[in-house]
């Protein structure tokens, strides 16, 4: 009896739901925005530009929205710098986005590139010029304002100050290191949250409805710059619109420094949804869509002839077979979890590898090399390995190098990508080869950082212990000597450029730098494989080295970092096309059953109805 009064009070949410949406429909005077987050270049899935440029045509009073991380992930952005994805984009009609971490990886040249190749408007409330530490004017306008059917719209730019880390800090710096552009953070927040205030206080002097587009995301290891931190600590938001951390928030509410609701959104990544936020007179309410719900949507023809175009230009080019493997190469766990930033997986390791076999095998002495789990992007690779393949495994384009440093310098590097262990992802998470060290999650971290977010120094207690080198000429494993030298194999942008937040390396010595690009450095690796046929245990290195540690039969990689407590996973990865819940039904679609909710909440003087809408009313 009380499973069957369940499912219809269950039936009666979602009829009210539903009925809310239709109500919403109705109105003479709604405006429509379309957003999107975090694509990455992914161009050739179920939702596709073109098919957004569709859907865009059939709503009146529309803006479209992107809240960054869009010009670069695979080989379809990394080929041209991202040029054919802005021209996508500008095809496609978006009005305004925002920069994400991403924006910044081809360089502040490649950045500024991008912008200028845009037919629409970037806004960024918190990028600055700087000198001698000093805060000067802003790169771009902090907001634009819409005048859509006499409602104004003020669309407020936020870009993550973890763009320092998650890209590389030399690119925010002159030729002699000193810092000429700079994104307002601050390690308790605060220049993040004044940034933003500033911008609302202006814009509020010429809106109606002010909405913020950022790229701060969710992630614990993000806080105190997450979008709900910014919600938070400022007033005057009607809503957010958010990405970076890849998650799936269709709509929530979040209360800020006065206790009024903002709505927060999020589509998840990949172009596998979009958001379509309904704004009226008095409600604020957000839905995603997924490619089920686009079905009928048909491509716009001048958008899908240049998405054709350039993947088949760029599958031409990459599409040629290298080798393959009888395992599966992948970083996510069977229920979908993103593993590659909190532990060992074999895709890390096999990254980690190809580094140390490219140098070793042109007669380096190579001791150890490292990975960041942030620059291994695949999900499950097995079967047929192309350069496509290996560039969706590193999608960057960083260039190899090798570097002497000492023992200490790589055990604080070690404990540095180890510091969220335990606790959250984290894109600096080093994978290693020719290395093993255990991680102890039951210490906090303390290492030393700027305000940047930059190592400035070690921790008092270390996480990471037990570290032990392969010794090539004993073929032993040796406790590491933090006093000696080793040679350190891996990218330019861990090893060179302060990426991740390694300044540790800042005194190491260069040996080689700028010898292969990363994806070249990983097919090499398929090549020294017998046939090219990658199987669990049968690296080229293991039959040189009879010691050498490698097992890529499993996802958790060798058994060469030891966590010692079960790390949380703070992000996930939605299953391909996830089941998102679809809101965007309407009254004609559902059962007598929920027919029969309708009228009951009719009798109930629809009392209820709206109760997930953000209730404010809008100047005009």
């Amino acid at each position: 009896m009380k499973k069957r009064i369940l499912s219809i009070i269950l039936v009666f949410c979602l009829c009210l739901s539903t009925f809310s949406i239709s109500v919403i429909a109705t109105e003479n005077e709604e405006i429509t925005i379309l957003y999107t987050n975090d694509v990455h270049t992914y161009i050739d899935g179920d939702i596709t530009y073109s098919k957004l440029a569709s859907l865009k045509d059939t709503c009146e009073n529309v803006l479209l929205l992107d809240a960054g991380d869009h010009i670069q992930g695979t080989a379809y952005g990394s080929m041209d710098k991202g040029k054919t994805i802005i021209e996508l984009m500008n095809a496609t009609g978006y009005d305004v986005a925002t920069l994400g971490n991403h924006e910044f990886d081809y360089g502040m040249s490649g950045c500024m590139q991008a912008i200028d190749w845009a037919n629409y408007s970037y806004v960024s409330c918190n990028f600055y010029h700087e000198k001698n530490g000093v805060i000067g004017d802003s790169v771009l306008d902090a907001y634009k304002v819409f005048d859509i059917n006499g409602t104004k719209i003020a669309i407020i730019g936020i870009t993550t100050p973890e763009t320092f880390t998650s890209t590389t800090p030399a690119y925010f710096q002159d030729a002699n290191g000193n810092y000429i552009y700079g994104i307002a953070g601050g390690n308790d927040g605060k220049k993040l949250y004044n940034a933003v205030q500033n911008a609302i206080d202006n814009a509020s002097q010429e809106a109606d409805v002010i909405i913020a587009l950022g790229h701060l995301g969710d992630g614990e290891t993000s806080a105190p710059w997450r979008s709900e931190d910014v919600i938070s600590n400022t007033s005057g938001l009607d809503a957010f619109i958010d990405g970076h951390s890849h998650s799936t928030i269709p709509m929530k509410e979040v209360a800020d420094k006065n206790g009024d609701m903002v709505i927060l959104t999020q589509t998840g990544e990949y172009l596998n949804a979009v958001g379509k936020m309904t704004i009226t007179d008095d409600n604020i309410t957000t839905i995603l869509l997924t490619a089920e719900d686009l079905t009928n949507i048909t491509p716009k023809a001048e958008v899908k002839a240049i998405e054709d175009a350039w993947v088949s230009e760029i599958d031409a080019k990459l599409g040629e077979k290298i080798g393959s493997a009888e395992i599966t190469l992948d970083n996510y766990d069977e229920n979908g979890n993103r593993l590659v930033r909190l532990q060992e997986t074999n895709s890390g390791d096999f990254s980690a590898d190809a580094l140390y076999y490219m140098f070793d095998s042109m007669n380096m002495d190579v001791d150890v090399a490292v990975m960041n789990g942030g620059g291994v992007r695949n999900g499950a690779v097995t079967g047929d390995i192309t350069y496509k393949t290996c560039k969706e495994i590193h999608t960057f384009g960083n260039v190899a190098c090798l570097q002497t440093v000492t023992g200490q310098q790589l055990l604080d590097a070690l404990e540095w990508g180890a510091r969220s262990v335990g606790v959250s992802e984290e894109g600096s998470f080093l994978h290693v080869s020719g290395v093993t060290y255990k991680i102890d999650t039951s210490i906090p971290d303390t290492t030393k950082k700027d305000d940047k977010g930059v190592w400035i120094g070690g921790p008092e207690k270390y996480r990471v212990h037990s570290v032990k080198v392969y010794n090539k000429e004993t073929d032993a494993w040796d406790d590491i000597d933090l006093s000696a030298n080793y040679n350190l194999a891996g990218y330019n942008y861990t090893l060179r450029d302060l990426g991740g937040g390694f300044a540790m390396f800042n005194d190491a010595v260069n040996v080689l730098d700028y010898v292969m690009e990363d994806y070249m450095v990983l097919a090499n690796y398929v090549e020294g494989f017998e046939n090219g046929i990658v199987k669990a245990k049968n690296s080229p290195l293991t039959t040189k080295y009879s010691s050498f540690i490698v097992d890529y039969g499993t996802v958790n990689g060798s058994g060469r970092i030891v966590n010692e407590a079960t790390p949380t996973v703070e992000e996930t990865k939605p299953a391909p096309n996830p089941e998102i819940p679809n809101t965007n039904t309407t009254v004609n679609n559902v059962n007598s059953n929920a027919w029969f909710a309708v009228m009951l909440a009719l009798s109930m003087g629809l009392s209820l109805v709206m109760t997930t809408s953000k209730k404010r009313v809008f100047s005009k």
